[in-house]
C-alpha cells in the first residue's frame, strides 16, 4: 500500500522518488525545494520529471562503486531532469511527439530506439543463447513516442533477464530486492520503481550494456 496519499503533493512524490533512488531518508533542503519549485513551475507531467530522476540514478549506479553507489543529492539530477524537460516542451510545443523537431532533426524517441536496437544486437553477437530475444525485441516496431521508448527499454531489460541462466538471474533479482529492502520507507509506486531501476542497472552491468537512455 502507498504512503502517499492521492492528493500528495509534486514536491512530496519527488521527495518519495528520490528517497528510493537514493537508498536512504532525505528531506529536501532549501536549495532543493526551489529546484523541485521550478520542475513543477514549467507544468510538465510529475512523469517527464521522474525519467529524468531515474536517468540520473541509472547513470549513478552504473558508474559509481558498489560501496558507493546511489545519488548524492537531488541537484545531480537536474541535467538529466532538464533534458526530459526540454524534450517534453519541444513535443508539446511541435504537437504530436513523432513529428520531427524544427530543426529536422531525429526525434529523441527515436534515437533511444536507435540506441537501444544497437545494444541488442551486440548482446546478440556475444552471447548467442540470448540471440533469439534480441531478433524478437529488434522486430518491434519503431515507438511513436517517448512513453513507446520507454516501454520498449523496460520490456527489453524484462526479456533479457528472463533470458539468462536461472542462477544468474536469481542472483541478479535477489541483489536488487537486497538493496530496495534497505531503502527507507516509501510509497508502492517509489518501491516499484526502485526494483525496476536497480534490476535494470544490475542487469546491465551484468551484460556489460550501456545506459538505453
Amino acid at each position: 500500500m502507498s504512503l502517499l496519499p492521492d492528493s500528495a503533493s509534486f514536491h512530496e512524490r519527488v521527495q518519495d522518488l528520490f528517497a528510493a533512488f537514493r537508498g536512504v531518508g532525505v528531506s529536501l533542503s532549501g536549495l532543493d525545494v526551489e529546484l523541485v519549485d521550478a520542475w513543477e513551475k514549467t507544468g510538465a507531467p510529475f512523469e517527464v520529471v521522474a525519467r529524468g530522476i531515474r536517468r540520473a540514478a541509472e547513470t549513478a549506479w552504473m558508474d559509481a562503486a558498489e560501496t558507493d553507489r546511489g545519488l548524492r543529492s537531488l541537484a545531480a539530477c537536474r541535467r538529466s531532469v532538464q533534458l526530459e524537460l526540454d524534450k517534453f516542451a519541444r513535443a508539446s510545443i511541435g504537437g504530436r511527439p513523432e513529428e520531427p523537431a524544427p530543426d529536422d532533426t531525429t526525434p529523441f524517441h527515436l534515437v533511444r530506439h536507435k540506441k537501444l536496437g544497437a545494444a541488442l544486437r551486440k548482446v546478440g553477437r556475444e552471447l548467442p543463447a540470448l540471440q533469439p530475444v534480441t531478433a524478437r525485441l529488434l522486430a518491434l516496431t519503431p515507438p511513436a513516442d517517448f512513453d513507446g521508448a520507454q516501454w520498449h527499454q523496460d520490456l527489453a531489460h524484462a526479456a533479457l533477464l528472463r533470458a539468462l541462466p536461472f542462477d544468474q538471474r536469481l542472483t541478479l533479482l535477489q541483489q536488487a530486492r537486497d538493496v530496495v529492502q534497505k531503502s527507507p520507507p516509501m510509497s508502492g509506486s517509489a518501491r516499484r520503481e526502485a526494483r525496476r531501476l536497480h534490476r535494470s542497472a544490475l542487469l546491465r552491468r551484468h551484460l556489460s550494456l550501456p545506459a538505453f537512455w
